[in-house]
């Protein structure tokens, strides 16, 4: 008999392969990293003066339309993610709607959209540190260090383990909101310039030329909020959670935001805040919290922009991270990808590539001179918001299909009414959006045209590969997008395939 040694023992069973920890996040959890995304406090006073300056006062209702367009697209996606298991989210929906090619075509354009929104605003990082270390220390600092230094922390907040984000976002998320919430009861307990009004409700102030783009730049607001789906393998009872926690977050955001732009204007009076916003847009949140709360509180608010910034970046990394890891397990992307940290439990492959990816761009945006704003971000961040609002569309256009097709319990109204109207909604927000891509990248029509086919592009380029698969590598094209075997959310190796058998 041959003796065993210590290295290897004969009745030691291989060790299990890692996977995502599952049953680590609730409602808060998923609801903070969706939110996070939105950076409310950076849209807020980075984008909103913007809105104001271009619609008026009736500005808020934009926002409350943006979000009750948004909370009619989340009853068919969320029915549809009681039905659909898949850690693919956007893709996963759209393959089992209308069908493999399409769903490889969008799976192709999460990756540009989630990326474009991520690493542009690491441009955005640069100069709202900058703008802060101006504002508190009257110091130069250059961008790209700090942008490079925001990389490496992001990428070390996606390495660690998806609770650890968790928490790291919520504080971030508290204290970005709260600054906003002591301009609003600064606000409120002074009555305002002129006393509080509701004239933004009036429809006269609503109905004017520039709500167009008022709703432009709302929806784009909501941008990354769907990615609750993304985390459904992590999170605690996924059929309870992921629904509650996409409603709070695009309920949240829908008042909040309005709420916040209806306070600036208050701060003014309707008569004077689009004077104001017209002087110095960015200014705007600033002035109105030094005169309301004190001086201090505008310190902080540039404080809170950067880490809003910060935890943005976190959000969208980690979503990033499980779309590569999803289609890595697929086979589409490369499989080392799809390689789970054993001790953290988080796709840090993948991390670790779009952290790489991110600063490969984030040089090259440099070494040609860019300006971080007004070139790195907005020129990487809007093709990234067209790609997802047309996600959006598409997973609309699938649920009805979808359930066409497969016995269900479902009312009509979550799997055909709904997801009708959110189609015919969402299509008429890509139209202001790409109308108006003008006031989102101050860039010349040429340059325009080629952001705006960005997205258009990246979705066609899913379609050769579709072809390609199903010639040459046909079982990982019939397993595309296939639920998992297993009873649990989290499955992914081993897949079933009749599962999505009528997706073609």
């Amino acid at each position: 008999m041959t003796p065993t040694t210590p290295d290897a023992p004969a009745d030691r069973a291989p060790a299990p392969t890692p996977t995502l920890r599952s049953g680590s996040l609730g409602t808060a959890d998923i609801a903070f990293f969706v939110v996070s995304a939105a950076a409310p406090l950076t849209v807020m006073a980075g984008v909103a003066p913007l809105a104001i300056l271009l619609g008026g006062i009736g500005a808020p209702v934009g926002y409350l339309l943006a979000g009750i367009t948004l909370a009619v697209f989340a009853v068919g996606f969320t029915t549809m993610s009681r039905h659909v298991r898949g850690g693919g989210a956007f893709y996963a929906f759209i393959t089992r709607g209308l069908g493999r090619r399409v769903g490889i075509g969008a799976a192709l354009l999460a990756l540009v959209g989630y990326n474009g929104m991520e690493i542009g605003v690491y441009g955005l990082l640069g100069t709202a540190t900058q703008d802060t270390a101006q504002a508190l220390f009257g110091t130069d600092l250059p961008w790209l260090p700090i942008s490079l230094a925001g990389l490496l922390l992001i990428g070390y907040g996606g390495y660690r383990s998806i609770d650890f984000g968790a928490k790291v976002l919520g504080v971030l998320l508290v204290a970005e909101t709260g600054i906003l919430v002591l301009l609003a009861a600064g606000v409120l307990l002074k009555g305002g310039a002129h006393g509080l009004s509701a004239a933004s409700l009036a429809p006269g102030n609503v109905l004017v030329p520039g709500t167009a783009a008022v709703l432009a730049f709302a929806f784009a607001a909501f941008t990354g909020f769907e990615s609750t789906v993304i985390y459904r393998r992590e999170a605690r009872d996924p059929h309870r959670t992921v629904p509650r926690a996409t409603y709070l977050a695009v309920g949240f955001l829908g008042v909040f935001y309005a709420f916040t732009v209806w306070i600036v204007i208050q701060a003014f009076g309707n008569a004077e805040v689009v004077r104001a916003a017209g002087e110095d847009p960015g200014a705007l949140f600033f002035t109105a919290i030094t005169t309301y709360v004190g001086g201090w509180a505008a310190d902080l608010m540039h404080v809170f922009i950067v880490t809003s910034v910060l935890a943005s970046l976190l959000a969208f990394h980690n979503a990033i991270n499980r779309y590569a890891l999803a289609l890595a397990e697929e086979g589409v992307l490369p499989r080392p990808l799809a390689r789970i940290h054993p001790r953290h439990r988080s796709p840090y492959v993948a991390g670790i590539t779009q952290t790489v990816l991110g600063a490969l761009v984030v040089l090259a945006f440099w070494a040609a001179g860019a300006d971080p704003y007004g070139q790195l971000l907005l020129w990487v961040n809007t093709p990234g918001m067209i790609g997802l609002m047309v996600l959006q569309l598409l997973a609309a256009i699938a649920v009805p299909c979808y359930f066409r097709r497969v016995r269900h319990q479902e009312g009509a109204l979550r799997t055909l009414v709904a997801p009708v109207l959110a189609t015919v909604l969402l299509a008429t927000a890509i139209a202001l959006v790409v109308t108006h891509v003008d006031h989102f990248t101050g860039a010349s029509p040429t340059v325009n045209t080629l952001l705006v086919a960005v997205a258009p592009t990246a979705f066609a380029a899913g379609l050769p590969l579709a072809w390609w698969l199903r010639r040459r590598r046909p079982e990982v094209y019939e397993a595309f997008a296939a639920e998992p075997v297993e009873g649990t959310a989290d499955a992914p190796p081993a897949r079933d395939t009749t599962a999505s058998a009528s997706a073609e």
